[in-house]
Order: C-alpha cells, then sequence, then structure tokens
C-alpha cells in the first residue's frame, strides 16, 4: 500500500501538520483550487453562457460521479447543498396526515437529520437505541426509517440488510445516510436495496463543503412527486411555465439554481477517490486503525470505537480524561483532530496518512494525558 503514499503531494495541508480529521474535513486535493480558478474563468470569460457549457448539468454529472463510488445507475444521484435539504426533499414527498406517519432511527443519528424530523409537526419520531431495535420498531405505521450507515460518534457501522428487509415487509422506506461511509467503506446502494441513499461531500470524499447528494431509486424516482421542488425539477426550465411538470426521473428531486462552485471544488476529491478505489482506501484505513489501536492498547488509553474490522469505519475514538482540553493541546502541537462530547478524541487517518504520523500522534496524546498538561485547559470547548 505504500504507493497510495505517492498521493501526499496532492494535499498540501499534509505538509504543515498532522491531519487526522479527514472524517469531519478531509484534506483538500490541489486540484480544488484549480477547479475553483476553472469557475472563476468561465463566470469571467464565458458569463451567462456557462450555463449552457455545463453548470446547467452540473447536478447531474456531478451526481453521476458520485454513483459510480456508490453503486447507483447513472441519472440516479442529483446534488445538493448538503444531506438536511436532501432528505428535506424526500419528506416532501409523503402525506404526514394519515396513519402511517412514524419515523423510525437510531439514538445515534446525526443531530441535523434528528432535528428535521423532529421539527415537522404531523410525524411521530420513534428513537431507538441500537439497529436491532429499530428492526422491532418498524411497523405498519412506519413512514420512513432515515438511519445511519456508520455512526458518527463512534465510527460503527451499522447492519442496515435487517432494517431494509424489515421496513420494505412493512411497506415503509429507508433512507441511508451515507456520510461517514461514503469514500472509505465499499458499499453498492443497488445491492443494499435502499429507497434512498445521501450524504456529503466534506469527509472522506475530500470534496469540500456545500456539495450533498441524493440517491432515488429508480422505480420510485419515476412515480414519487416532492413538493420541495423548484425550477430545476421541471421537465422544461427555460420554458418558463406557469403550471409545474415534474422532469422524468431524479431530475424531479432538484430545486432551485446550482451550488456550481461547491460543485467544480468537490469533483476534485472524487476524481481523486475514483482512481485510487474505495476497495482500496478501505484496505489502508483498516491498516492504520488498526495501528492506532494497537498504540494505543500499548500506551494504555481506552478506545471507545469498534474494534472488530468488520465493524469500523474509518475512525478512531480514543478516551481521554478531559476530551476537551486534550483536543487543545493536541492542536497546539499541531496535531488536526476533534472530538464529540460524551465520546472521545476523534483520529481519523486517510489513505494518504503514513505510520509514523499515527505514532507520533499517540506517543503526543499519552504524553498529554499522563502529564496532566492538558488541565491547563480547563473549560475548553469544540469549534469545530
Amino acid at each position: 500500500m505504500d504507493d497510495l503514499l505517492r498521493y501526499r503531494d496532492e494535499f498540501p495541508i499534509l505538509h504543515d501538520c498532522t491531519y487526522l480529521i479527514n472524517h469531519s474535513l478531509a484534506a483538500m486535493p490541489a486540484k480544488a483550487e484549480d477547479n475553483l480558478l476553472e469557475y472563476a474563468r468561465m463566470w469571467r470569460e464565458r458569463g451567462i453562457r456557462s450555463w449552457g457549457e455545463g453548470w446547467w448539468e452540473m447536478p447531474v454529472t456531478v451526481g453521476d460521479q458520485i454513483g459510480r463510488i456508490v453503486g447507483a445507475p447513472a441519472g440516479s444521484v442529483v446534488m445538493h447543498q448538503n444531506v438536511t435539504v436532501a432528505e428535506m426533499i424526500v419528506l416532501s414527498c409523503f402525506d404526514h396526515a394519515g396513519e402511517r406517519n412514524r419515523v423510525v432511527y437510531e439514538e445515534a443519528n446525526f443531530p441535523s437529520v434528528r432535528y428535521l424530523y423532529q421539527a415537522q409537526p404531523h410525524l411521530e419520531v420513534v428513537t431507538c437505541e441500537n439497529a436491532e431495535a429499530i428492526v422491532d420498531a418498524i411497523d405498519e405505521r412506519t413512514l420512513l426509517v432515515p438511519i445511519s450507515h456508520v455512526l458518527f460518534k463512534n465510527a460503527e457501522i451499522q447492519d442496515v440488510e435487517p432494517i431494509v428487509r424489515r421496513a420494505h415487509e412493512c411497506g415503509a422506506h429507508v433512507v441511508l445516510d451515507c456520510y461517514q461511509s461514503a469514500g472509505v467503506v465499499p458499499f453498492d446502494v443497488t445491492a443494499l436495496g435502499v429507497d434512498f441513499a445521501t450524504g456529503g461531500s466534506v469527509k472522506w470524499l475530500c470534496g469540500g463543503p456545500g456539495a450533498g447528494w441524493l440517491y432515488v431509486r429508480p422505480d420510485l424516482a419515476e412515480r414519487l412527486e416532492p413538493t420541495f421542488v423548484g425550477w430545476q425539477g421541471h421537465a422544461r426550465p427555460f420554458a418558463f411555465e406557469p403550471e409545474l411538470e415534474y422532469a422524468a426521473g431524479a431530475r424531479r428531486f432538484l430545486t432551485g439554481t446550482p451550488n456550481v462552485p461547491a460543485l467544480y471544488a468537490a469533483t476534485a476529491g472524487y476524481d481523486v477517490i475514483e482512481e485510487v478505489g474505495v476497495e482500496r482506501i478501505r484496505e489502508r484505513s483498516l491498516l492504520l486503525t488498526q495501528l492506532l489501536i494497537d498504540l494505543l492498547d500499548e500506551r494504555g488509553l481506552g478506545i471507545g470505537s469498534p474494534r472488530e474490522a468488520a465493524r469500523r469505519g474509518g475512525t478512531v475514538l480514543v478516551e481521554t480524561p478531559d476530551h476537551a482540553a486534550v483536543h487543545q493541546e493536541l492542536g497546539e502541537r499541531g496535531i488536526v483532530c476533534d472530538f464529540r462530547p460524551d465520546a472521545g478524541i476523534r483520529l481519523g487517518p486517510h489513505f494518504f496518512n503514513t505510520e509514523d504520523e499515527l505514532r507520533h500522534t499517540v506517543e503526543q496524546l499519552a504524553e498529554i494525558v499522563e502529564s496532566g498538561v492538558y488541565e491547563r485547559h480547563a473549560g475548553a470547548v469544540g469549534r469545530f
């Protein structure tokens, strides 16, 4: 796997620090800057003509690139600003006023998604402890099951298949949040049989903020009618017709004018992920996360993420006496990571990180905890 380290030069921030926060905001590929310059050149030189020279189609063409990474057929993925917007579009396809108005998800779902469903006045939200409890809670009243493929706090891979099977038995739809898996854990949305899948580009896809994505199972895309829709979702948007006629397929799940610069930036990351391949990235990730676990064990530091490779995403959680204070001290030593309350320090190496970086990080982490130097940051809070 040493050949993957040749990609290090494509990620400029790696020259300045030990960057282990790829589960939150992955290192930027240098090509992203070039892509944004190309966007600026298009706007400067081509002006309004840029829409007809690629801009207008980017939510679909960039979506197709995501599709190749996650196993979705061409034309079934469209780009949005973020996962919350994507899931709101899904929600808008269904009538919540009837008896089928329950949403079932796990306690560890990402807060932004939880807030969205909690805010809907006609939905009954059922929160479950784990994947097994979700299966037990799904019944004929269940409308949607929005679950995380990999939990954001502890990087545990969820067992998706039993949830999908039970949901479909009861006539419910599964919305799979792949934010913490796309780009680091291989999966195939078609093989999983999920109805919808969402994710973003900020994390393992190395695509930066502002580029979320939505997959809609092709047969559903032809018959569902989202009410959260905009002119890109019209069959003939530039006819400016006064009445809505839905576009075919996943295009009807588009809204208004797309976030063009974010899509330019995101493709730089997708290009690298496609070139390297998620299977190779996963192999490298398991090697690096296992090394982290072994090093942490040697220094007597607790681990809050799964030890079993089959259940472990790309992140390792470290238990410390004061997560916020230890995190701040690590940052002052040039080690960029993060923490989550009641979870621990999160270390997220990507395929371009080195074993020596991990050894250095654990040495520093152990010294910080053993010496008690972190106590000078008592009362620190997280900024990201």
